[in-house]
């Protein structure tokens, strides 16, 4: 971190601030109707973990490994 800003892409596991190797694109089709989606990262230890969170919930996902060009 430099002056408090995040220097590489990080997990969004709350209180997680380890580096992101994954990304969840998801939607809430209830008030998502335009077709947008949002984006989590997750690291390794977190992704199966937010995955079911949105997938419990129905919620359309698709997860993916970042790369570097990310």
């Amino acid at each position: 971190m430099i002056g408090g800003e995040l220097t590489r892409p990080t997990c969004s596991r709350a209180n997680c601030r380890e580096a992101a190797t994954w990304r969840i694109e998801w939607s809430n089709p209830k008030i998502h109707t335009d077709g947008r989606t949002k984006t989590w990262l997750a690291c390794d230890e977190h992704v199966e973990y937010l995955n079911g969170f949105l997938t419990s919930r129905s919620f359309p996902v698709a997860v993916t490994a970042m790369d570097d060009a990310d």
